[in-house]
């Protein structure tokens, strides 16, 4: 009886073992888990704060383009004005000098009335190539694989 006894005590003590070395190797399974978790955390923090940043960038490159064409649209309606007051022929000269990107975006803007008559005195290839520009400018884009 003394002999199962002992066997009976050595086999709870085996298992108290077995348990407590489970015990600490769950202990420190949660330890690395934690610390995971706090390095994820503060991870996700940094990810938030740059998040942050970036749509303060984007809100300020946002209002800096639309300053930027404000002036832009000033300054060209400027120009406009100033051509559609010169004289057909005197602007013509100007016209067939003048670049053609500068060009195209002055007379996209002018009156009708006012560019009729400059188009007409201005070099007949340069307002042929200006009038092609004018007219493809006005076309939807094709979009990719419409067949067409």
């Amino acid at each position: 009886m003394v002999v199962r006894l002992r066997s009976v005590v050595f086999s709870r003590l085996a298992l108290l073992h077995d348990l407590s070395a489970r015990r600490t190797e769950l202990d420190r399974r949660e330890r690395q888990i934690d610390l995971r978790e706090k390095v994820l955390i503060v991870a996700e923090d940094r990810v938030q704060k740059k998040i942050g940043e970036l749509k303060n960038v984007e809100v300020t490159v946002l209002d800096l383009l639309r300053r930027y064409d404000e002036q832009e649209n000033a300054r060209m309606g400027s120009l406009v004005k100033i051509y559609q007051n010169m004289k057909p022929k005197d602007a013509a000269r100007i016209f067939n000098e003048l670049d053609f990107d500068v060009l195209v975006e002055v007379l996209e803007r002018m009156r009708e009335t006012s560019a009729a008559p400059i188009l007409a005195r201005m070099d007949s290839e340069r307002a042929k190539a200006l009038t092609l520009e004018l007219a493809e400018r006005g076309r939807l884009p094709e979009t990719a694989g419409d067949g067409t």
